[in-house]
């Protein structure tokens, strides 16, 4: 049985948005490993997507086609591998993620990496420290 607030953040966001969107759409200035995602309001949010998300029960295709429609920044490459292809234990790793992601259009490992590892996140990160 789903709790309450998860339910409830589900039927709003579908009304906003038409669907659960994923992470950066709702906070598009967080990296993947922001403690923003560990507490609060983005820890709610993946929680919320994470439960509508395995309810949906989707295929490969629709899950393609639902980052089709949320395009992810580079630096939500690898998790959004991770979401599409989780269930992929065919000899999957992370060059074979990377390399179906580039031949869909969604970005390159070397654009990944280049905003995963952007000093600027750290930056941000210790501002929360002032």
């Amino acid at each position: 049985m789903m709790e309450d607030w998860i339910e409830e953040g589900i039927e709003k966001l579908e009304a906003e948005y038409g669907s659960v969107p994923p992470p950066w759409v709702i906070f598009p200035d967080e990296h993947p490993y922001s403690l923003c995602w560990r507490m609060g309001n983005g820890e709610a949010h993946i929680e919320i997507w994470s439960v509508w998300w395995e309810a949906q029960n989707y295929g490969e295709s629709e899950r393609i086609d639902y980052f089709r429609r949320w395009m992810p920044p580079p630096r939500w490459l690898e998790w959004t591998i991770d979401a599409i292809w989780e269930d992929d234990e065919s000899d999957f790793n992370e060059d074979v993620g990377f390399k179906r992601i580039e031949e869909l259009g969604f970005g390159t490992k070397a654009e990944f990496e280049k905003d995963f590892d952007d000093p600027k996140w750290a930056e941000l990160d210790s501002s929360l420290d002032e």
